[in-house]
């Protein structure tokens, strides 16, 4: 049983003023949501830091979630995009390239609820007690 599909997606060496602009943040969103046929709940929430200026993005869908951090001062870009029904892959890769710059993109895809998924869970010491 598959529950749903999560991409964890890293782009590096990406042009750093480009990781400080919403708009072109927004913009990797918009074509990634037309592109893939999803359905946005609102308007999304956008927050730019202040220092070096990085964003964190978040959409809810239909389907789950979008969400993205970037670092420019690390020249690097972490989005997630959780579906609950399968979709077709998207080319981040030449997408976040083309978009952001980005030399190197990481993608890993994760098949939610598979009961033999490679994924492990990992227990976590928190202070006075366990996680």
């Amino acid at each position: 049983m598959i529950v749903g599909t999560e991409w964890l997606i890293e782009a590096f060496d990406c042009e750093a003023e480009k990781l400080r602009e919403v708009e072109t943040l927004r913009e990797v969103f918009s074509r990634l949501v037309a592109d893939l046929n999803l359905k946005t709940l609102g308007a999304g929430f956008w927050h730019q830091f202040g220092g070096e200026r990085g964003i964190t993005g978040l959409v809810a869908l239909t389907e789950s979630h979008l969400a993205c951090h970037t670092y420019p001062e690390y020249k690097t870009a972490t989005f997630n995009l959780y579906c609950c029904r399968t979709r077709p892959t998207w080319n981040w890769e030449a997408n976040l390239m083309e978009m952001l710059g980005a030399k190197t993109v990481n993608v890993q895809k994760i098949e939610r609820g598979n009961e033999k998924s490679k994924i492990q869970n990992l227990n976590s010491k928190i202070a006075g007690g366990e996680a």
